[in-house]
């Protein structure tokens, strides 16, 4: 379900379920949980040229990382700022964990199939991005790392991973800012290490709106050193191929 108007797209993605969509560079993306425990999967694409993606390692290499909050930027596989997030209420999002798979989802909460189940049945993010995927060109050999909106996982001194259970309250939001003409993916599909018992997936609300120009004390720009070149890189490229603002 969404609503238009001439400055903003308001849509509920449901639980389980997936969308995508070619966004503009210059828009606000705020995401809010509308109940506790939510988890959103994301991929970004160049949308000129899907070939570049979201890069997790060199997202957090550069930005001295292992989660990703306020300040700090996704960056692509040629060093470009794809999105950077401009705000958020939790401070932690998952950048390691990846998404759910068929057979995960199987073992932890049962089989259930669309034929039995209808609109009822437990989808994996592995099934929602490959739909996606397709209806933008591309295939799952262009699945890459996500970014697990909402969700904090966290590693101990042996390098073992963990789930912060409670984390996500319902009211909670964090906003993206595009840099680039992007393709958005999203799958409102459990993170793979949730250890819920029942299939813990819940409705979560994406605004769109139009976001106001980066300014030189922008808290994304000036993250780091790196976030810095990185926008640089972003905006001569802008220039180059389509004369957009920076």
């Amino acid at each position: 379900m969404y609503t238009v108007s001439s400055t903003m797209i308001t849509k509920t993605i449901a639980a389980g379920g997936k969308w995508s969509s070619h966004i503009a560079s210059g828009k606000n993306l705020t995401f809010t949980a509308l109940e506790d425990g939510a988890n959103v999967s994301l991929l970004l694409y160049n949308a000129s040229d899907t070939a570049e993606r979201y890069n997790m390692p060199d997202t957090l290499k550069a930005q001295h990382t292992a989660h990703l909050t306020k300040g700090n930027v996704l960056m692509s596989d040629n060093g470009r700022v794809l999105a950077s997030i401009t705000e958020d209420s939790l401070g932690w999002h998952d950048s390691i964990s990846g998404y759910s798979t068929r057979k995960q989802i199987n073992e932890k909460f049962g089989v259930t199939t669309y034929q039995e189940q209808r609109n009822d049945w437990y989808r994996s993010g592995e099934e929602n991005f490959s739909v996606e995927l397709f209806r933008n060109g591309l295939t799952v050999r262009d699945l890459v790392p996500v970014v697990n909106l909402f969700s904090k996982v966290f590693c101990d001194e042996e390098g073992d991973m963990h789930f912060a259970s409670g984390h996500c309250k319902k009211g909670d939001t964090i906003t993206l800012r595009t840099e680039m003409d992007v393709i958005l993916i999203l799958s409102n599909t459990p993170n793979p290490l949730d250890k819920s018992t029942a299939y813990p997936s819940v409705p979560v609300k994406l605004t769109v709106t139009e976001a106001e120009a980066v300014l030189e004390n922008d808290i994304c720009l000036n993250h780091r050193p790196e976030n810095r070149r990185a926008f640089e890189n972003t905006w001569e490229y802008t220039q180059l191929t389509r004369g957009g603002r920076n």
